[in-house]
């Protein structure tokens, strides 16, 4: 059985399915719903007629250049996760039919679902792959069947259950924003800096709301918390790469020293609470945006989006000033002074020394 797993690429680990499956599936999500969103707010905000008008219409439904890209993001995530899976063709694009079928069914919580049953499929296809002389035909229709039947039985009851979670998540935030703006706000900024992805985990558990808002924090608090202290080890390129990239790329130095990870997690701790009591900053954009951070200014984008929508809905008013501000010092100025402040204090007591910050 081990010769075969081996022989069939087939890992059984927390690192294959944990880091590599759930990243890719979150640049699925970046590549459908995210875009999508993105050129949907970019044609209504500057009035463009080609983004804005429907230019397909499926049972009914009709679809601008965004909506076809958010539509299919079952199916970008399924086939994300088999390209990390290193699938044969013939189980990858049969992939797409499999994401498609689980993120319908499993609703609101999609994204947990495509996530479990893609990895299940892709496996047991690769598993078949090329062990008969009519592969063309078993593959797509075993990967397929046991994508499509795992949907059925088993999608909704993780949609429902990844909802669930979400909203006790949600709920809890609005009962006690101070506590969960803490909560939240280190553990998904903790998660954005970890080989894992956060984006995925807020995008599985629709995390929006105030919850949202303290995710954004959070994750801020974590680029530009390590963008800050670490300038003067990595320069402008290093500023730039953990700043708007990720701050990902500390790990390595966090294992050698985890004491450089205190300042950007005191930072998230601070920033939380103030983005939820303070500020009451909401991510009603789409849900994987609240584990974004400033990562190409995708959580300020989704942010932005939300108050758009809400507008457009009457739920808001209209944008204030207060809400710019409120956006701007939780997700860049104070992240980047508490870092600096929290550090100083650090490297006197002389638990980080210069370098232990150096890309």
């Amino acid at each position: 059985m081990n010769e075969f797993l081996k022989r069939k690429d087939i890992e059984i680990s927390l690192k294959r399915y944990g880091i590599d499956a759930l990243g890719a599936m979150a640049q699925g999500l970046f590549c459908s719903l995210l875009i999508g969103t993105i050129i949907n707010t970019f044609g209504q905000q500057f009035h463009i007629a080609a983004l804005t008008t429907p230019v397909a219409v499926v049972s009914g439904v009709e679809y601008t250049v965004g909506g076809l890209a958010s539509a299919m993001s079952g199916p970008a995530m399924a086939v994300a996760i088999g390209y990390a899976l290193k699938c044969p063709p013939l189980v990858l694009f049969s992939l797409i039919t499999v994401g498609f079928s689980a993120n319908a069914l499993g609703g609101a919580g999609g994204p947990l679902a495509v996530l479990f049953i893609a990895i299940l499929a892709s496996e047991i296809g690769k598993a078949v792959s090329k062990e008969t002389k009519v592969d063309i035909l078993v593959t797509p229709l075993v990967t397929i069947g046991v994508g499509v039947a795992l949907s059925a039985l088993i999608a909704p009851g993780l949609g429902k259950a990844a909802m669930w979670l979400g909203n006790v998540i949600m709920w809890a935030t609005d009962l006690q924003p101070f506590l969960m703006g803490i909560l939240v706000s280190v553990i998904v900024g903790i998660a954005l800096t970890l080989p894992i992805s956060s984006a995925a985990i807020c995008a599985a558990l629709g995390l929006t709301g105030l919850a949202g808002g303290a995710a954004v924090a959070g994750c801020c608090a974590q680029m530009i918390g390590f963008a800050v202290i670490s300038f003067k080890e990595n320069g402008i390129g290093g500023f730039i790469s953990q700043g708007i990239g990720t701050s990902m790329l500390q790990m390595g130095n966090i294992v050698k020293n985890p004491k450089v990870w205190i300042a950007p997690i005191v930072a998230s701790a601070i920033t939380g609470p103030i983005a939820t009591c303070v500020f009451h900053l909401q991510m009603n954009g789409a849900a994987v945006s609240s584990g974004m951070g400033t990562c190409g200014f995708v959580g300020q984008i989704g942010v932005y989006t939300g108050w758009v929508a809400d507008v457009a809905s009457g739920a808001k008013a209209a944008i204030t000033s207060m809400d710019w501000i409120g956006l701007v010092l939780i997700s860049f100025i104070l992240p980047a002074i508490i870092s600096l402040i929290v550090h100083k204090i650090v490297e006197k007591q002389g638990w980080v020394k210069p370098g232990d910050l150096k890309l």
